[in-house]
């Protein structure tokens, strides 16, 4: 599948926001009030924007014509290499904010040392990046705050949707020969170095929201980029993909 590190790496970072941006796109027409429907909505464009360009930075780096469409809809599920945390299903409002507050601490964190990154467009999409994971990073943290030291059935929700989604966290930093070989080129940063910072973000912010962190450790494999998914994805990209598998080439 990869030919080179760096194409590997921008599938990555490609694939969570590819999924997750859809999952937040489920929400559309469903969120518990107009501006929350609104606010989704905006947040699941950021992250399918940011998709478009790392995976048509990674066509462009693979070098065998294929396009961020043709990498977001004609791929199967074994060849994406997201992180599992983002394509679990949106459960309640409380699920949700929680499986965005755990990803969007990573994404703040990464997107900021990626700005530093050797390779310039690598650098440029993460600048903007950056700029929108500040605003979703802020919206999740107030979320969870808010269910969490807000009444005894909204505290409950969260801590039950932290205590689900708190397994999915160990392949964050779990970094692997793709991430060597590019750290040592300057490109990426290192991941261990990332996980102290977001264990303290996350613990303030489970703090203010009266929340406790889950004592159980997450799973961690090298697998979870490397195509290992759970059942959610594969009916995910069903729906996702139907239309350009059932109508290849057509343009509109």
């Amino acid at each position: 599948m990869a030919d080179t590190p760096l194409f590997e790496y921008l599938l990555r970072l490609g694939d969570d926001r590819l999924v997750l941006g859809h999952r937040l796109s489920e929400w559309c027409g469903h969120g518990p009030i107009l501006e929350e429907d609104i606010a989704l909505a905006n947040i699941s464009l950021d992250f399918i924007g940011q998709a478009n360009l790392l995976l048509g930075l990674a066509g462009t780096v693979e070098g065998k014509g294929r396009d961020a469409d043709a990498l977001a809809y004609l791929r199967d599920a074994l060849d994406f290499r997201n992180l599992p945390l983002v394509e679990q299903p949106n459960g309640d409002y409380a699920m949700t904010m929680v499986r965005s507050f755990l990803f969007d601490s990573y994404d703040y964190l990464l997107t900021r040392a990626l700005q530093d990154s050797r390779h310039r467009e690598l650098a440029g999409i993460a600048a903007k990046a950056h700029k929108e994971a500040a605003y979703h990073l802020r919206h999740s943290s107030e979320w969870l705050v808010r269910f969490g030291d807000g009444t005894e059935e909204s505290h409950r929700r969260a801590q039950d949707a932290l205590d689900e989604l708190w397994r999915w966290t160990g392949g964050m930093f779990l970094a692997d020969a793709v991430d060597h070989a590019l750290h040592a080129q300057a490109v990426v940063p290192d991941l261990a170095g990332l996980e102290p910072q977001w264990k303290g973000m996350v613990d303030e912010v489970i703090g203010r929201a009266t929340l406790t962190r889950p004592p159980v450790q997450p799973i961690t494999s090298r697998g979870f980029r490397r195509g290992d998914h759970t059942e959610h994805l594969g009916h995910m990209l069903a729906e996702m993909q139907i239309l350009p598998r059932t109508h290849p080439g057509a343009e509109w």
